[in-house]
């Protein structure tokens, strides 16, 4: 596969500033490994795969849920990431990425 520079085909996230290795990555609870999965470059995950977050909700589709005509099917996937700093185990969760 050709990519041109500047573009990237999956998902970038962007890793807490206070990252230090080793750290876990998960997306929607379902560990992932590094290189086969996705890798790290200059502080930021990349992931092969498309994710889709779920975005804002309009009122027409608040009004559905309330009144239970429908509910939200969308896809929203979530990465969170488990790390050590400054000694304390953190989690970083639902972290914004760009498609």
């Amino acid at each position: 596969m050709v990519v041109s520079e500047g573009t990237y085909p999956g998902t970038r996230v962007a890793l807490p500033h206070d990252v230090e290795r080793p750290f876990e990555v998960y997306v929607n609870g379902v560990q992932q490994r590094e290189g086969a999965d996705y890798v790290v470059r200059s502080g930021v995950l990349e992931f092969a795969r498309s994710l889709a977050s779920e975005g804002r909700l309009g009122a027409g589709r608040w009004t559905s849920m309330l009144l239970g005509i429908a509910g939200t099917y969308r896809a929203d996937d979530s990465v969170d990431v488990v790390y050590s700093s400054g000694g304390r185990r953190k989690v970083a969760a639902k972290l914004p990425f760009e498609a």
